[in-house]
């Protein structure tokens, strides 16, 4: 067949593809996936859809019927080259329409299908508007500002849903804007940061090749700043040895509920990959740890510390803003 015909094959496919999970969407989900104030849509068991607002919290919003779910989830699956059974019951993938994070569950491990939607950061929010709403002070500003022109590296922690990719895709900006000539390297399990520098590139895990692996081969890419979307696992190791072996200036995030259980996380996923103590190690490559947090009133960065050592038994820290 020729290549003219093979090409409109697939476009016929696509459009189709596209069509179905637009119908099995409804129109309810399409219109929060086209706002840019949604940050997230979810559906629980019970069919009730909500949807979370930036800085409005979470709304019910409408309702999808569980064969509905189902059909739409098998359209995604099919469309990842995947299926979703009750043998294989998770669906984690982007979502074929903009690329939005997916999961999806259904029975035996939900009582009924559910899924949340984690849409890609429509617009890249400053560093500058996060002072100007309040999510953080301009003292802070300032410290996070001055650590990346310093090339000091930067860890963010919090919790899930406290904001921490956002806060990322701010770093970059100013890192993109103060270091211009820096080539990034960025990894991630799922592509959600926004990088506004113009010398990047853009790394995802696949079925065959996991974080760990990525961090080992971006080393040959001649990154100056390496960043990770979310440090979970024996990747950590890694990446504590590139940034202590002439790359510091990376950003990652760390799920976490404080600045100082981060450090203490980052050691129990370190330990994944190796019995020896790292603390010093940890202390040597951390500059900076950020914590943001979704409170009540809003999201809120909560603390900045230095991290300056170990001492043999406690990292020596300062609280910087």
């Amino acid at each position: 067949m020729p290549d003219s015909l093979l090409t409109a094959s697939r476009l016929e496919r696509e459009g189709r593809l596209r069509e179905k999970l637009m119908r099995e969407l409804g129109p309810e989900v399409l219109a929060l996936l086209a706002d840019k104030t949604v940050v997230e849509v979810m559906l629980n068991a019970d069919g009730a859809l909500w949807a979370e607002r930036a800085g409005k919290g979470m709304a019910r919003i409408g309702a999808m019927p569980a064969p509905q779910a189902e059909a739409l989830m098998a359209t995604i699956a099919a469309a990842r080259k995947t299926a979703i059974t009750a043998e294989n019951p998770i669906l984690e993938c982007e979502l074929p329409l903009d690329g939005s994070r997916f999961e999806g569950l259904i029975p035996p491990v939900a009582a009924a299908p559910v899924f949340a939607i984690r849409k890609r950061a429509g617009v890249i929010f400053t560093l500058a508007n996060y002072v100007a709403s309040g999510v953080m002070s301009a003292r802070q500003r300032a410290l996070i500002e001055a650590a990346i022109e310093a090339r000091r590296t930067i860890l963010i922690a919090g919790g899930t849903g406290s904001g921490k990719t956002t806060l990322v895709n701010a770093v970059i900006a100013h890192l993109a804007a103060a270091c211009p000539a820096d080539r990034l390297v960025i990894l991630e399990d799922t592509a959600e940061i926004q990088c506004a520098s113009e010398n990047a590139v853009t790394l995802k895990t696949s079925e065959t090749v996991d974080l760990r692996r990525l961090v080992r081969a971006t080393l040959r890419l001649r990154p100056d700043r390496i960043i990770v979307g979310e440090v979970r696992g024996p990747e950590a190791l890694d990446l504590l040895k590139a940034w202590n072996t002439g790359h510091p200036g990376g950003v990652a995030t760390i799920h976490a509920n404080s600045a100082t259980a981060a450090l203490t996380r980052l050691e129990n996923l370190i330990a994944e990959a190796t019995a020896a103590p790292m603390q010093a190690s940890i202390a040597a490559a951390i500059d900076l740890v950020v914590s943001i947090a979704r409170t009540p009133q809003g999201r809120r960065v909560e603390e900045t510390i230095g991290v300056t050592g170990f001492d043999g038994v406690h990292y020596l820290t300062t609280r910087e803003d």
